[in-house]
């Protein structure tokens, strides 16, 4: 596929880097910054292109005469839509997603309907960090929980701690201990090294576990794991940008909710937008302001701010002066990883959450949900199986009977509205929806020629 990425901004690059690791790809990026291109250039197998995003003759020297996609990635939502525009226009682009982070424009649905602005596909990654906060919120104990199927499944990563029912025991003891409850662990990672589980596993403490189930169900696994943690009441969030106004908005409703914010203007500008969250004017790295505002008696602290840096420090000070847990916006992969086994609970990668929105338009097959895992190194998928037997390497054959690669997990089955957690005589039906596990993302392709129908299938 010839995919043309446009800015090789923190979304971009990691977005390239993704892309390009996979043969199938060939992949160009366009940026108006030389430097950035070329260090890009010397670690990826990789085009590039100095230049404005949306300039026709830009795009055309990027080969967008054939290009099968252009991802907008820019700063500018307007530089985004316009490319996206010009591409349509004149190079008649197949497909052509846009990263749009304005909510006056992406409240408006019409805006992106398909006989409106040529955006196929419009992303929003202050929205999606938004959903995957609240997520966690909700689900207290969760380092990860991502939806498949609408969300009538989900999949959670938990650190196992003393306390938890399953703890040094075997995972064939789960369905004892909760009979009612169909979950799978889909993988558990020790020590950093990957372990695909089967019903003699034993769990240990400090293993980080992954689990299907469905919503209702989450709670029930999670006590499994390790011991349950008490709802979330209290959130504090440093940064009163886009990310922290959703998030406020999101949590005022059923949560006590305080924003501090460092500028004047954006503290007043964005009290007025609330309702019943509480935003103060301040330092969210200021010790005195922490104690006054009674951080110890706060369930979770956020740090959301454009500063990286001060969301690490501010988190890390309020984890020391009491709040029960922490979590910090972290663009670089390398401080992600550092502050990961550290102070701060949870390391949120807008990149990675971003990865799998866009990864689930570039699959083959019909990928219809992606989500990158472990800092992209393992993905879990969600594909729909088409066609009838005789065309298809899956419907009509039992799990056992399917060949995957080593690492890949068939893991549930979504037909209907019914949840079915796979074993391995399960038989796949025309228009289920698969969702698989891969230790190994580089084992992709093999799992999406599976999910490809022969020629003759209409």
């Amino acid at each position: 596929m010839k995919i043309l990425i446009l800015g090789a901004g923190q979304v971009g690059s990691t977005a390239a880097y993704s892309l390009a690791r996979e043969e199938a790809n060939e992949v160009t990026i366009v940026d108006r910054d030389p430097e950035v291109l070329r260090e890009l250039q010397d670690r990826l197998d990789v085009r590039t292109v100095v230049g404005h995003a949306a300039y026709p003759e830009v795009l055309e020297r990027a080969g967008a005469n054939d290009a099968d996609m252009i991802i907008a990635l820019t700063n500018s939502d307007e530089i985004n839509i316009i490319a996206c525009e010009v591409a349509y226009a004149l190079f008649r682009t197949p497909t052509k997603i846009a990263r749009i982070r304005a909510a006056e424009y992406t409240s408006r649905e019409r805006l992106f309907a398909a006989d409106s602005l040529a955006v196929d596909v419009s992303i929003s990654p202050e929205e999606l960090v938004t959903n995957h906060i609240c997520e966690l919120i909700h689900f207290p104990g969760a380092l990860q929980v991502l939806e498949f199927a609408e969300g009538r499944v989900r999949l959670v990563a938990a650190r196992a701690h003393e306390g938890g029912a399953l703890v040094g025991h075997p995972l064939r003891e789960l369905h004892e201990h909760s009979p009612n409850v169909e979950s799978r662990v889909v993988a558990i990672y020790r020590g950093g090294k990957g372990i695909i589980p089967d019903g003699d596993t034993v769990v240990e403490r400090g293993d980080e576990v992954f689990f299907l189930a469905a919503r209702k169900d989450i709670r029930t696994v999670l006590r499994e794991m390790r011991k349950l943690d008490d709802p979330v009441r209290r959130v504090v969030i440093a940064g009163g940008g886009n990310i922290g106004l959703r998030l406020a908005k999101a949590l005022e409703t059923t949560n006590q909710v305080k924003v501090i914010e460092r500028g004047w203007d954006q503290a007043r500008s964005i009290s007025e937008q609330l309702d019943k969250a509480i935003v103060l004017h301040g330092d969210a790295a200021d010790e005195e302001l922490l104690l006054e505002e009674n951080i110890d008696s706060a369930d979770v602290f956020v740090a959301v701010t454009n500063a990286e840096e001060a969301n690490i420090l501010s988190a890390m000070l309020a984890k020391r002066l009491g709040a029960r847990k922490v979590m910090a916006l972290i663009n670089k992969p390398a401080y992600a990883e550092l502050v990961a086994a550290g102070t701060i609970d949870i390391a949120i990668s807008p990149q990675q959450i971003t990865l799998g929105t866009l990864l689930a338009h570039v699959r083959r097959g019909d990928v219809v949900k992606v989500h990158a895992l472990r800092r992209g190194a393992a993905e879990a998928i969600e594909a729909v199986a088409h066609g009838e037997s005789s065309e298809s390497r899956v419907v009509g054959r039992a799990i056992e009977d399917i060949r995957l690669p080593r690492g890949a997990v068939i893991s549930a089955i979504v037909r209907g509205d019914e949840v079915l957690m796979a074993h391995h005589d399960t038989v796949i039906e025309a228009d289920d929806h698969v969702i698989l596990f891969m230790a190994d993302r580089r084992q992709i392709d093999e799992v999406e020629r599976l999910f490809e129908v022969g020629v003759g299938f209409v």
